[in-house]
């Protein structure tokens, strides 16, 4: 294993108290999280049932789901109104360790192999970067692809690492960042994050995982007002991919139909 990695192997890595989402909101209450920014990111109850840990999508993807803790409070964010994806609950009791989650890959590889195994869940996957470095090493040793869906936070997060470098160096394969916006001021508005001047650390981030033969790609959801073409211009000038996203929006208050992210 390498040093880098081993570095954070059993740290818990809490640098922030964040907001958890909780049973399914009602809208009133949505809209008061959305119009009061000290409660975007604080902490609430701790809910009465575990969560699932490794699911599927509509592909042939795994996902891990490994916090609901979030350094962003996007406005178009499905946890406002939803409790999980795909009919599955991704609201947890606690966050599982790096050996609970590969356990619930083996378990999930009994039903049958995926393409990759993609760290996406109800929350930023680099608020545990200890836990997303061991996995990904333990994947490589595999021979498993893994890819990290990210809000490009992860440098902000962990200033102490270097973290395109550790993320290359446990071999991940893959990084979709979402960015969802073409300038500072429109990201601050639609994303909301907890850091100021953020936008620029998630541009850098994203062009360090690029540096670092990561292959990477940059993505936007439709919403509106987005600058779509502008955002595919940034990917493309610092040598990414670019995909846009569908809006997710309530049906009936169902668990979303959540895109590959």
């Amino acid at each position: 294993m390498s040093l880098m990695v081993s570095a954070f192997m059993g740290a818990t890595f809490y640098p922030a108290i964040l907001r958890v989402p909780t049973a399914r909101p009602r809208c009133s209450r949505a809209v008061a999280i959305h119009d009061d920014p000290a409660a975007r990111h604080v902490m609430t109850d701790t809910p009465a049932s575990s969560g699932t840990v490794a699911y599927r999508g509509g592909g042939d993807a795994l996902y891990l789901n490994l916090t609901n803790r979030c350094s962003s409070a996007c406005v178009f964010c499905l946890r406002e109104w939803a409790d999980g994806v795909y009919g599955e609950r991704l609201v947890l009791a606690r966050e599982p360790e790096a050996d609970e989650v590969t356990q619930e890959v083996e378990l999930a590889f009994l039903d049958g192999p995926a393409d990759e195994v993609v760290f996406c869940g109800f929350g930023e996957p680099t608020m545990r970067l200890g836990v997303v470095l061991a996995v990904t090493e333990w994947l490589r040793l595999r021979r498993i692809r893994s890819r990290l869906d990210t809000n490009g936070h992860g440098q902000l997060l962990n200033p102490d690492a270097d973290v395109p470098a550790a993320l290359a160096a446990a071999g991940l394969d893959a990084v979709t960042v979402s960015l969802n916006a073409a300038d500072p001021e429109s990201y601050d508005r639609i994303c909301r994050p907890m850091f100021s001047k953020s936008y620029r650390a998630v541009l850098r981030f994203a062009e360090q995982c690029v540096e670092h033969g990561i292959a990477t790609t940059l993505t936007a959801v439709d919403y509106p007002g987005a600058d779509l073409p502008a955002v595919a211009g940034l990917a493309a000038a610092m040598g990414a991919g670019f995909r846009a996203r569908a809006l997710a929006v309530p049906h009936g208050r169902e668990p979303a139909e959540k895109g590959d992210m």
